[in-house]
């Protein structure tokens, strides 16, 4: 099957989504995504969306707050540009029919969570991103020029590659045609070719043993884009987040909101110890890479598995009224929260890092945008400020459609372009070594590329995964696509530009902490 369409949007979260919804004013729209449309990161994001809506509140304390946050490598000019934006593009949430909490007198219910100065975070009770997700989701489905395609996955991006011209990071003008998205239905690989392509695959969580992300997040966008030649950055900086539930078993793992800390919930020790302070004066409150590296370190020096999250100096009615899936997730294992502490471990949570953007959400790669939590803006710098991810999927999907509508009519498709190319291609039926090529590198990523690295520690990891790419490389030339082979290919690649990109940085910075390098005083 062949395909034309003005605008291909690969994910269906909330950056591909409001792109989309944007989009689908001036030309058709095809959404594709590889598991129900509603199955991606945004569903699971609990705290909320930050931004300025109230004094005492300004844009200057958010700018402020998210440059230290990111440990001053974000890009001001991005950060300044996306909080002054960014309560415009929330109030289109609201328009699209997203219900966020209030207070009696009708003004929002803003919350406070970790690095930040004031409350401006807006939230649904403890449900946030599953209320967004469904809003949009509902008004795509609404669009009749918006087309979603479920259980689709992309294979590549399609670029002068795939019409036998040589390209290498050096080119000049490499150019995005569409992409070749596998449909598991036929078992055939299709081509479909747009004039804008929007990059908004999620994130990478699954390179890890444990992460809160979903199943689908296996870093597809970033793996092609690199692959196709585009520039990647930042990869070094993975956010784990402090507290998920510790509940070895699960998988993905339960996210416990840092809202519970900002409304007086209290990290201790098994004695009771609350610790945060000997690290930082902001207590359970400090920033995330602060939080998790404290809890890594009281985890290895007390020989324990997790530590836990004391919530009782929230009230009964406040857990009810504003967490209310976290009570009920809690009750389910056993844990009444009312009565007795939540064990909490930090988990991989989010990549700062990813395809390189301008501040119009353009790639390296022309006619290729990139928004959400696959791309770098530049916002996040080396860690990520609390609620700050759902307000740059809005900015920058709003900005990269103004500029995608101004390259529309001077666009034409590429009609040179080949269909997939399967021959000499064999069903393989060794799918036990793709499953254990995923374990051998989830053990590594979370062994060596952890909370805490070193030198050591990456090199080994660098060493094992270069085993597992020529391994895999090898199968998926010889194999009839299947995802499986796709996803660890893209796992695989992923974990190398993390590797990499830790090996490169020679500091402890944001969230890269290495022995090797202490941090200054």
């Amino acid at each position: 099957m062949r395909k034309n369409v003005d605008f291909l949007v690969i994910g269906s979260g909330i950056a591909g989504l409001c792109f989309a919804l944007k989009a689908a004013n001036y030309g058709k729209v095809c959404i594709i995504t590889k598991s129900k449309v509603d199955e991606g990161s945004t569903r699971y994001a609990q705290g909320g969306i930050a931004s300025v809506i109230y004094r005492p509140d300004t844009y200057e304390k958010h700018i402020e707050d998210t440059m230290i946050a990111g440990d001053e490598l974000s890009d001001r000019k991005i950060v300044e540009l996306t909080i002054r934006e960014a309560t415009d593009r929330v109030m289109e949430l609201v328009d699209w029919g997203v219900d966020f909490d209030r207070n009696q007198d009708g003004s929002f219910a803003l919350a406070k969570e970790g690095g930040h100065s004031e409350k401006r975070i807006l939230h649904y009770k403890d449900i946030t991103g599953h209320e967004i997700e469904q809003k949009l989701v509902l008004a795509a489905k609404r669009n009749e020029n918006i087309e979603i395609i479920e259980n689709r996955l992309a294979i590549d991006i399609i670029t002068q590659h795939h019409l036998g011209i040589e390209v290498n990071r050096r080119t000049p003008d490499i150019t995005c045609y569409g992409a070749y998205v596998y449909n598991p239905d036929t078992k055939q690989v299709n081509t479909i070719l747009a004039k804008v392509t929007m990059m908004a695959t999620g994130g990478l969580g699954n390179v890890y043993e444990h992460t809160t992300n979903p199943v689908v997040a296996t870093g597809d966008g970033v793996a092609m884009v690199y692959r196709a030649k585009g520039a990647v950055r930042g990869m070094e900086f993975i956010q784990f987040h402090p507290t998920s539930l510790y509940n070895p078993k699960e998988s993905p793992s339960f996210l416990i909101t840092e809202a519970m800390r900002g409304s007086g919930a209290i990290l201790r020790d098994p004695e009771g110890v609350d610790f945060m302070p000997k690290y930082d004066p902001r207590g359970s409150l400090a920033p995330r890479d602060i939080v998790a590296r404290a809890i890594d370190s009281e985890m290895k020096k007390q020989g324990i598995d997790h530590v836990f999250l004391d919530v009782s100096p929230i009230s009964k009615k406040e857990i009810f009224d504003h967490f209310p899936n976290i009570y009920a997730k809690c009750l389910s294992i056993g844990i009444d929260i009312t009565k007795e502490m939540i064990p909490v471990v930090p988990v991989e949570h989010y990549s700062c890092g990813g395809v390189l953007t301008d501040e119009w959400g353009e790639t390296t790669i022309r006619n290729l945008f990139a928004s959400g939590e696959c791309a770098s803006t530049g916002l996040h710098g080396g860690n990520r400020l609390a609620s700050n991810s759902l307000l740059e999927a809005l900015v920058f999907s709003h900005r990269a459609c103004l500029k995608a509508v101004e390259l529309l009519p001077h666009t034409a498709y590429c009609n040179e372009v080949p269909d997939w190319d399967a021959e000499g291609t064999v069903l393989n039926e060794e799918m036990v070594l793709i499953t254990q090529s995923r374990k051998e590198l989830q053990t590594i990523m979370s062994s060596y590329v952890g909370i805490v690295r070193s030198n050591l520690r990456l090199q080994r990891a660098f060493d094992r995964l270069e085993i597992l790419y020529r391994e895999t490389e090898d199968l998926y030339k010889k194999s009839v696509l299947i995802p499986e082979i796709c996803e660890l290919r893209n796992m695989i690649n992923v974990g190398y530009l993390i590797i990499k990109n830790a090996m490169e940085r020679k500091e402890s910075r944001g969230l890269h902490y290495s022995l090797d390098y202490p941090p200054k005083k």
